[in-house]
């Protein structure tokens, strides 16, 4: 096989072994295999790491089943609200966006933002501009409406004091956690470039205009030929603070340490901040590493040999 390989994840969360059917559990490993294959197949036959994860992405987030693009959460005002980032390891050019309602793949606009604009960050009316601008799909809000996402937020909208649980909050013991999963890709292509891309709804009945890790290079997105390129889920505003998808590079440029050391490592210290969560990462080598610190994280790869995982719990 040749030297490239690919990560995915769709959420890290506090869901436990016997929480699915086991239909709705086949249907996350199914999906979690097209995405994986759809990335793959454009690595095999020497298309560029960007347009793996983009591929990837892309299937992720037209998939009801994760909290990104068609399946996001609802915000305090009952709208879908949505984040996506991009990187390119070659150049270190990045793309993203923020609080977006109209977009069908987020993913999309951050590479657009990535390649056809000096920035790296547009949000909100701009940014749908933009996406406009630039031809990427816009739909009608609705298109994101999910009837299980709706009931999850309206059962928690009247609440305060909400805590995180898999990518959404729950408050008084209300149970938002059924569907979860902020969604991220990364990969390394024959010629030795990553990328890496994570796309997400941000976390139920979320107030003030809220953006998290996911539209952050360098926090829930970095990649870079030098070492490593990296998606996060989870708490977003501790891998913000940790700058957790950059510190994972840095660990291993500046202190030596291999891919799986350095991600083990990020992890650790997210939880001693108390936060939760879970990364994927991948090596200019093509090892994969997907620490969690939670029970549950939708996960697979495909690594160089070719071997295909793809698993949800611990």
């Amino acid at each position: 096989m040749g030297n490239y390989a690919i990560a995915i994840h769709g959420g890290a969360g506090r869901l436990m072994a016997g929480v699915f059917t086991p239909e709705q559990e086949k249907a996350y490993h199914e999906k979690l295999s097209e995405a994986l294959q759809a990335g793959y197949i454009i690595l095999t036959n020497s298309g560029t790491a960007v347009d793996a994860v983009e591929a990837a992405v892309r299937i992720l987030e037209d998939s009801p089943l994760f909290n990104a693009g068609k399946g996001s959460v609802f915000n305090c005002e009952g709208q879908n609200e949505m984040d996506a980032s991009i990187m390119n390891g070659k150049n270190l050019k990045a793309g993203a966006i923020a609080a977006v309602h109209t977009i069908r793949n987020p993913v999309a606009c951050a590479r657009a933002v990535m390649e056809k604009s000096p920035h790296v960050l547009l949000a909100g009316h701009g940014a749908e501009k933009f996406a406009a601008e630039c031809g990427i799909e816009i739909v009608d809000p609705s298109y994101f409406y999910d009837e299980e996402r709706y009931q999850q937020w309206f059962a928690t909208k009247d609440m305060e004091g909400a805590s995180w649980a898999g990518d959404t909050y729950i408050t008084n013991q209300v149970n938002t956690e059924k569907k979860l999963g902020t969604v991220g890709c990364v990969a390394l292509d024959s010629t030795g470039n990553l990328a890496a891309a994570t796309s997400t709804g941000g976390v139920n009945n979320k107030k003030f205009g809220r953006v998290g890790d996911s539209p952050i290079i360098g926090a829930g997105c970095y990649a870079d030929n030098k070492t490593c390129a990296v998606s996060c889920t989870g708490e977003g505003e501790y891998f913000i603070r940790q700058s957790t998808a950059y510190d994972i590079a840095a660990l291993m440029e500046y202190k030596g340490f291999t891919v799986a050391q350095a991600a083990t490592e990020a992890i650790k210290k997210i939880a001693q901040l108390g936060g939760e969560g879970g990364l994927i990462a991948i090596d200019n080598q093509g090892n994969i590493s997907v620490p969690f610190n939670t029970s549950s994280m939708f996960r697979g790869w495909i690594n160089t040999q070719g071997e295909k995982f793809t698993g949800i719990f611990r």
